[in-house]
């Protein structure tokens, strides 16, 4: 799947110290099967591929949500190689008037979304506990909250995963709830959601905080 996908278009590349996030394409999908391949002890409440054909299967799933403008999928690359993936999802516009529940238009390079989520994200064990997811969630907020100006970014994670919900609070997003049997989960149960946010205006802090970190 070759075709210029449609929506936000821009940017390709965000580039860090420690990660360089690149738009989520098929050239990515071995280092994926790679990195997943590492060790997948970590992946009990996360959706991840397993081996090089559901690796290329990711990626043009990921390439679809792209096309209709609600998703940006970034590959994690580090040191030279793909460590993981992550990606902006459930990109909506506002809109007046709008009913409750009303999703807007898809967004666009001229219309850049006024909410958003950071979601689906995993990596390679020997890229966890490093700088790499830090400086990622900087570079997707930086982008979501400076670029384009959203008032909303959405964090959540399943209610029993107490790793991924300690890392979305060292981020300095504020805990709103779970939300019950919310979804399938990966066990094949239902998953209860924990949900966090960061607000535009609180933005200012989160940053702060997470270039702190990266500095120690």
């Amino acid at each position: 799947m070759t075709d210029a996908p449609r929506g936000i278009t821009q940017p390709e590349v965000l580039v860090g110290r420690w990660v360089r996030l690149e738009r989520l394409r098929p050239v990515h999908a071995p280092g994926l099967a790679a990195a997943a391949d590492e060790d997948r002890s970590s992946y009990g409440f996360t959706t991840v591929p397993d081996g090089p054909e559901e690796a290329s299967a990711y990626v043009v799933a990921a390439m679809a949500k792209e096309r209709s403008g609600r998703a940006v999928p970034f590959a994690a690359v580090a040191n030279g190689r793909v460590v993981g993936s992550t990606r902006l999802l459930d990109l909506d516009v506002f809109t007046w008037p709008r009913m409750a529940g009303e999703q807007g238009p898809a967004p666009d390079d001229e219309h850049p979304p006024t909410v958003a989520e950071i979601g689906s994200t995993w990596y390679a064990a020997s890229a966890q506990r490093t700088p790499v997811n830090t400086e990622a969630k900087l570079l997707l907020l930086t982008l979501a909250f400076e670029t384009w100006q959203v008032r909303r970014v959405t964090l959540k994670t399943d209610d029993r995963n107490t790793r991924s919900r300690a890392a979305i609070e060292r981020l300095g997003a504020r805990f709103e709830g779970v939300r019950r049997a919310h979804t399938p989960a990966t066990d094949g149960g239902l998953r209860d959601t924990a949900y966090y946010s960061i607000l535009a205006d609180e933005w200012p802090d989160v940053r702060a905080g997470l270039e702190r970190r990266l500095l120690r």
